[in-house]
């Protein structure tokens, strides 16, 4: 079975598992399944869960689709106007409803480059899973970084503090003075089979991490989604949002690629919370929880903390 195969095989059997891990949890909400096609090339299943006990909105997704590669994509890779592509992938964003819960978003994703003929050309990999809190417990971080570490280092102990970088460097909104949109996680792009790191390998690398992903989060949402909380913490919660708005629409590479491969709209935005807030020149006051948020939201070392 070719590496392509084996990958959409996999996006599909994480979608089913991550799908039913986060129904049981909530205890109430179902995701809702749209099928949908591409018009070049191929589709996708979009899974959108909403009004849940525990999650108010998110999204799990997968998509394959192929085709010409769009001019500016083209032209971004540096190869000729007329090459063709196959991209196939799984990506998730989760909002819950208790601002103590974090959000999270996942993704893992294969591409292949053609030439005129047809000819593969080049061939990476991608993906990552990153945390976006309001309020946090240490502890809660360090699990999440240590799950994904753990992941990691089955295939080399070099491979988690190098995509961790990758995650710090990547989820920042710029135009913020460089302000991290969470506590990262990992984050890997453009990984390509060289002479010592087969595609076979890049394929069950990318599998480990993503079967880490509900160990990593389940047991975080299951010791925060029954606390208390008050209106103040909501708001808290959507000012943050309005930061995670602005790095998807701004920054994200995957949202950008999807609109201008003509994906479907409707899926690509899933990732966007349900209720943000923006307030002008707003700072936190010194000392408190929100404030202490803030600290957090810097490159850490987060499995030794």
């Amino acid at each position: 079975m070719q590496v392509k195969d084996q990958f959409v095989a996999f996006i599909h059997r994480l979608q089913d598992e991550i799908c039913a891990g986060l129904e049981q949890i909530d205890g109430k909400a179902k995701f809702r399944e749209d099928k949908w096609e591409r018009e070049g090339g191929g589709g996708g299943k979009s899974r959108v869960i909403s009004g849940g006990n525990v999650f108010e909105k998110g999204g799990v997704n997968t998509s394959i689709v192929h085709g010409k590669l769009p001019l500016t994509m083209a032209q971004q890779f540096g190869v000729q106007t007329d090459a063709n592509f196959f991209a196939c992938g799984i990506s998730l964003v989760i909002h819950p409803l208790n601002p103590f819960v974090p959000t999270v978003h996942a993704n893992f994703r294969y591409f292949e480059l053609y030439d005129m003929e047809g000819k593969q050309v080049d061939a990476w990999f991608g993906g990552g899973a990153d945390l976006t809190p309001y309020y946090l417990d240490e502890a809660d971080g360090k699990h999440f970084h240590a799950t994904f570490k753990a992941a990691c280092d089955q295939f080399g102990a070099e491979y988690y503090p190098k995509f961790k970088q990758h995650c710090d460097e990547y989820f920042v909104n710029k135009h913020r003075n460089n302000e991290a949109r969470g506590i990262g996680g990992i984050f890997y792009d453009y990984q390509r089979a060289t002479a010592t790191r087969s595609a076979e390998d890049l394929l069950a690398f990318s599998i480990a991490n993503g079967e880490a992903f509900l160990a990593a989060y389940l047991p975080i949402v299951e010791k925060t989604k029954d606390k208390a909380y008050t209106d103040k913490h909501v708001q808290w919660q959507y000012y943050r949002r309005g930061r995670y708005v602005e790095f998807n629409l701004i920054h994200d590479r995957g949202t950008l690629f999807g609109l201008k491969t003509n994906g479907r709209t409707e899926s690509i935005l899933m990732s966007l919370p349900p209720m943000a807030r923006w307030e002008y020149d707003y700072h936190t006051i010194p000392g408190s929880a929100e404030a202490q948020l803030e600290e957090f939201l810097k490159p850490r070392d987060w499995v030794n903390a």
